[in-house]
This record gives C-alpha cells, structure tokens and sequence, in this order.
C-alpha cells in the first residue's frame, strides 16, 4: 500500500470537504462562532476580563485591610499613644489608600501610573525608616535607602520629561504611517 502525499485526497475526502464547504455556504453564523472561539482578540477579550475581575478582587481586598487597619488604630487612642506605631499605621493607611487608586486608575486606563508606583515606594520606604528608627539603622543600610531614594526621587522629576519625549515619538510614528507618500 502507498502513502498519500499531502496534496493526494481520496474521493470519500474530497466529497467530505465538498459537504463541509456547502455546509459553511449554507450556515455561515455557525462557522463564524466556531472560528471566533479561536480568534486572538475573543481569547485576548477573556484574559483582560479575567485580569479585571482579578484587580477588583484585590481592590475589594484592599479596601477591606484598609477599614480593619483604620479601626484598630482608632482603638489604639484608647490606650497610652505611642506617636512611632500611630505614624507608622496612619503611613501604612496612606499607602493602602495609593495602591487602591493605582488599581482603580489602572482599571480605567488599562495601565499602570509609574508616578504613583514610585510615590508609592517612597512612602513606603520612609514608613519603614520611621517604624524601625533612624538611629537603630546601621550606617551602611542608611546609605543604601538613601542612594535608593535619591534614585526614586530622580525618577520622579524625570517621569514628565521622558513621557513628554515618548508621547512625542509615538505621534511622529502614527504621523509617518499616515503620510507615507512624504
């Protein structure tokens, strides 16, 4: 017995993939969901969704540890204030705050703020530095905080001026392909 070569149907194929055409011909709605199943964008269309589904979960979550931080430190001003714990939780509150408004402005816009990410990181980082005191902090962690922050902080005052030059790259592309005869 022979092998088929790829190109070699035999006529019960042919006649099968003669039916499957009509069969398209005839119900066309019914191929197209078929093959929408396996489009990129229907598979794309899903994983966004899913993504948000998962970013609403973690802003419910973060509105939720908010709340619960909130009522313990409100507690905490029954007892003796100790001024180092009360700064450390209201800081924390506040990055809790940020990071819920990053996901929500990410939420809308589909992408991440570098800014609030970094202000983000500052706070933090300076919540940590008060938590545990400047003066138990051995030297050589003092100088790598702040050699990071000096960099975050460059970061920061550069953010505009880089998104100035990429915003104007990217309008000078979509002009090239729009013009392509100049």
């Amino acid at each position: 017995m022979r092998q088929k070569g790829w190109l070699e149907f035999s006529r019960i194929e042919l006649a099968h993939l003669r039916k499957m055409r009509v069969a398209m011909e005839k119900h066309p709605k019914a191929w197209t969901a078929w093959g929408n199943l396996f489009r990129r964008k229907v598979i794309v269309g899903s994983l966004e969704r899913f993504q948000d589904f998962i970013v609403i979960s973690l802003c419910i979550g973060l509105f939720c540890v908010m709340l619960i931080r909130l009522g313990e430190m409100f507690l905490s001003f029954l007892q003796p204030l100790d001024l180092r714990q009360i700064t450390s939780d209201i800081l924390f509150i506040l990055i809790l705050v940020e990071l819920f408004r990053l996901l929500i402005d990410y939420l809308q816009e589909q992408k991440i703020s570098v800014g609030a990410a970094v202000e983000i990181t500052i706070v933090s980082t300076l919540r940590e530095i008060i938590l545990r005191g400047v003066l138990e902090i051995s030297r050589d962690q003092i100088f790598g905080v702040s050699v990071f922050l000096i960099v975050l902080g460059g970061l920061l005052l550069i953010l505009p001026w880089i998104s100035h030059i990429f915003a104007s790259v990217n309008i000078a592309h979509i002009e090239g392909k729009q013009n392509p005869q100049e």
